[in-house]
């Protein structure tokens, strides 16, 4: 049954090869410029709205289910089952800023399942003014995405997607737009205990600009495992982003690698070893889920990275922490979590999904 299935689709799985392998070259293209967190346009893009993933601490979650709001982040895992599914997601932000989904699947048969969804982040309102100061008025700033996710399983163990992201920036007067891709391949295991996924995430480039100059896009190579205790009810997730480039370090001025003893001028800098384990560090997320029961799940996450570049002067805090619960009915799923980024506040967010 899987040889016919595969056969009968063997002309539409050429194109997809062919493509895959296209923009698999661009994307090595694309990340040659990539910089460090900061340096990119259209950052937003890396923002994720779901209660679930971000309760785990991640970027896109790898694991066989019927929850849609996997396939938003994961087009690769895009299931029959998700289809009639619909999701809603608001995340509070800072200073009344917001960012929130919409998303709804729907079945092709042969062609696979696709999902599509519409995804905003509104920073608020702000007082405008001149190179006098003279004040001009207010004026908004938000960023809009429509999304299409597609995913196709090759058989019961193999699958691929891809989502097609063209967004909109709209700051006071200034207008940017962008088309991204992302690429992502899964395997899952018989039993389902076991998924893994590789993902190539905005692959593209500006279609308009703010200004004259061209930016890149914030493209990003990771992969991501997860496996389910068999006697226990756990599910471990870790994740290795930012595989296209190894350093991820910074020079900090609060917190230099290299210092002079102000009396001795002796200078030390720091071990190779802790350098090495520092930046390996950087490139790891780790989450678990719990299954208290059938209809309730707990979430916990953390990022190395975000906790090491929010440290702070006082060393140790709660940055780079996240947790969450989950609320799974017949009906609807439910979830909230509050993800630590930095020292000052912590954004909540609120996941819903109802299957109609």
């Amino acid at each position: 049954m899987k040889i016919e299935i595969f056969r009968g689709n063997r002309k539409l799985w050429r194109i997809v090869l062919c493509a895959i392998i296209f923009n698999f070259q661009f994307s090595i293209f694309n990340s040659a410029n990539a910089q460090i967190a900061g340096l990119n346009t259209l950052t937003v893009l890396d923002l994720n709205t779901q209660a679930r993933t971000s309760g785990l601490g991640l970027d896109y979650l790898s694991l066989f289910g019927d929850d849609p709001t996997i396939a938003l982040d994961n087009p690769s895992l895009l299931r029959r089952e998700m289809a009639g599914v619909g999701s809603l997601s608001f995340v509070s932000l800072f200073q009344g800023s917001m960012m929130g989904s919409l998303s709804y699947a729907h079945d092709f048969g042969r062609i696979g399942t696709v999902m599509f969804a519409f995804r905003f982040n509104n920073y608020g309102s702000f007082d405008g003014y001149d190179e006098e100061e003279m004040p001009t008025g207010s004026f908004a700033a938000a960023d809009y995405a429509l999304t299409v996710g597609w995913g196709m399983w090759i058989d019961s163990n193999f699958s691929i997607g891809t989502t097609l992201k063209p967004i909109l920036s709209r700051y006071d007067s200034y207008t940017a737009l962008a088309l991204a891709i992302d690429l992502a391949g899964s395997y899952v295991s018989d039993d389902r205990a076991f998924a893994a996924t590789v993902m190539a995430r905005n692959i593209g480039a500006q279609m308009m600009t703010f200004d004259e100059a061209v930016e890149t896009l914030p493209f990003e190579l990771s992969a991501e495992v997860s496996y389910k205790l068999s006697k226990a009810p756990f599910r471990f997730f870790f994740a290795a982003n930012e595989l296209q480039r190894w350093n991820l370090r910074y020079e900090d001025p609060l917190s230099p690698t290299t210092e002079t003893d102000p009396f001795t001028g002796e200078v030390t800098k720091e071990g190779w070893l802790a350098g090495f384990a520092d930046n390996l560090l950087r490139h790891a997320q780790v989450g678990v889920e719990i299954n208290i029961s059938k209809a309730l799940l707990a979430r916990v996450g953390y990022s190395y990275r975000q906790s090491a570049e929010m440290r702070g002067l006082e060393g140790l805090n709660m940055s780079g922490f996240s947790f969450g619960i989950g609320i799974h009915t017949k009906r609807f799923d439910f979830a909230y979590s509050r993800r630590n980024y930095h020292l000052s506040q912590a954004p909540d967010f609120f996941t819903l999904s109802y299957r109609f």
